[in-house]
């Protein structure tokens, strides 16, 4: 928003025609500033001063999401002319955020100093508002972007290349910018359905312009296991990622600022595990077996997952990793117990008399995140592998995914955040764009995130209120592609699909408050900043 004024100042107009007034006194018997005396009265009316032109109060840049706090300046703004440059240290740690933003803007990078005409990249490790935020002043023709982290910095070239876009140039003032939430981003299922290395390096420069910063990998389902794999290459399915190509996806999330989270599911969605493994499917005592489900009893089951997290683990270098949770079949009937003997034996056996399929399930969930955590990273599981009074409960250090108050074991997401759990956002209601829409689904429209969504709508359309759901309890969300019918939509349409949806999002996860623009402007905007794909 615009800074409000203080008590006993002058409007702003006022203020640039009152300066700009006694500037031209000053210039009367003052050089011109290259040791020269002024142009002759020609150019003067009669007194002898020189009439400076008079700008009018900027307006805050047009950017997605919109700049948080924007002081106008009165000046001509800036854009980038012949023998303009981006200034940073060559061999420092702007240098690749200083060669993008030249690319883009088609100039010159150059050593410091900056001088007129110039975008100077700095860092100012004393700067507040933590790593992400950033400060862009424009002001006397050249700008000046600073930010105690190099994402901070990164993100305030992007509001400069949109304010480009939106508006030619950038307005005269400062822009002081920060994300309400430091989790935001964007899921995709690739195990259902493959994409390219290509589209998803797509999705990211849009996510990265979009100042969202995490990508959701699920990469193993039923229907295929999308990565090639050193320690099982026999559940690889044909259409997959080589390492590679994953490889490649991560340089760019680095150069990006985006943490690439992969998704291990289990015990549940296994799938093309099974398929390579048939003896671990779960059977019931009827003899039906289990989609997808592994017998958690087997050893062999645990070694199996245990080999690809180690795997993955050491391919990705983020800090976290999902281990999935949801969806158990066996947790998913009316009597588990009686469904699954073998289970609850040993659950009995493991966790003694009283012990459920519900605590072996629970168990496998903590021995996972164990796992996880040796490797160096933060374990995440969706919401219905959280169950409460059992004689096992969740590691608390697990991150709470919360997408649904639908399935066996429901819970309200205020119970979550009243264990002292962190809840993060992926609200089925809202975020699910679920291919072909099954299961009443439907695909979710920008137009609803953006007038009825935000971090605190956990669950179906009304805010959590009876428990904290700031950023330190909920720290974001991610907006979902789940490719349950593959076929009903191509990757070209899924891209466009999700254009005005995930653009919404990262509004209301940068700023949860209410938008400055009507639906139709920020609509009209998007065309602009994010356009359709030809």
């Amino acid at each position: 928003m615009v800074h409000a004024r203080k008590p006993g100042m002058p409007p702003p107009r006022l203020t640039a025609v009152v300066t700009a007034a006694v500037a031209a006194a000053l210039l009367g018997g003052c050089s011109n500033g290259d040791g020269n005396q002024p142009q002759d009265d020609s150019r003067s009316p009669g007194n002898g001063a020189t009439v400076s032109k008079r700008y009018p109060p900027a307006a805050a840049p047009r950017t997605i999401p919109s700049v948080r706090d924007f002081d106008p300046g009165s000046g001509p703004g800036w854009k980038p002319e012949k023998g303009s440059r981006v200034v940073t240290d060559p061999k420092g740690p702007l240098a690749d955020e200083a060669r993008m933003l030249a690319g883009e803007l088609k100039i010159k990078t150059a050593a410091p100093p900056a001088k007129a005409g110039d975008v100077e990249l700095a860092l100012r490790p004393k700067q507040r508002g933590g790593s992400e935020a950033y400060k862009l002043v424009t002001r006397d023709g050249r700008v000046a972007i600073t930010g105690a982290g190099e994402a901070g910095v990164f993100y305030g070239t992007r509001t400069a290349v949109q304010a480009l876009r939106s508006g030619e140039q950038l307005p005269e003032g400062v822009i002081n910018d920060a994300p309400d939430r430091p989790q935001r981003g964007f899921q995709l299922d690739t195990a259902r359905k493959h994409f390219s290395a290509d589209w998803i390096k797509a999705r990211m420069r849009q996510l990265a312009d979009l100042k969202l910063n995490q990508l959701g990998l699920h990469f193993s389902d039923d229907q295929g296991f999308r990565i090639e794999s050193s320690s099982h290459p026999e559940i690889v399915s044909d259409d997959h990622l080589t390492k590679a190509e994953v490889r490649s996806i991560l340089e760019l999330a680095k150069q990006l600022h985006i943490t690439v989270i992969p998704e291990i599911d289990s015990p549940g969605h296994l799938g093309a595990v099974i398929a390579a493994h048939p003896d671990l499917q779960l059977v019931s005592a009827k003899g039906n077996p289990a989609r997808g489900a592994v017998d958690i009893t087997k050893p062999e089951a645990s070694k199996i997952v245990d080999d690809l997290l180690r795997e993955y683990a050491d391919l990705f270098p983020g800090p976290y990793m999902h281990i999935g949770a949801d969806e158990y079949q066996a947790l998913m009937t009316e009597d588990p117990e009686a469904s699954y003997p073998q289970l609850a034996a040993a659950a009995r056996e493991k966790y003694g008399s009283g012990a459920t399929v519900q605590d072996l399930a629970t168990g496998w969930l903590n021995d996972r995140a164990a796992v996880v955590r040796k490797a160096g990273k933060k374990a995440k599981a969706w919401n219905d592998g959280f169950f409460a009074d059992g004689k096992v409960s969740p590691d608390k250090s697990i991150e709470v995914e919360y997408w649904t108050g639908k399935e066996i074991g429901k819970r309200q997401p205020s119970e979550y955040l009243k264990e002292g759990r962190t809840v993060v956002n992926l609200n089925d209601e809202y975020l699910y764009y679920v291919l072909g829409e099954p299961n009443e689904f439907t695909y979710p429209t920008g137009e609803r995130i953006y007038k009825e969504w935000t971090p605190a709508v956990l669950r179906g359309s009304e805010a959590t209120t009876v428990a904290p759901t700031g950023p330190d309890k909920v720290p974001g969300g991610r907006f979902a592609v789940w490719a349950d019918l593959a076929g009903s939509q191509t990757p070209a349409q899924v891209a466009e699909g999700i254009r005005l949806p995930l653009a919404a999002t990262a509004q209301k996860l940068w700023d949860p408050g209410k938008p400055p623009l009507s639906w139709p402007a920020f609509v009209k905007l998007a065309n602009q900043l994010v356009p359709a794909e030809s």
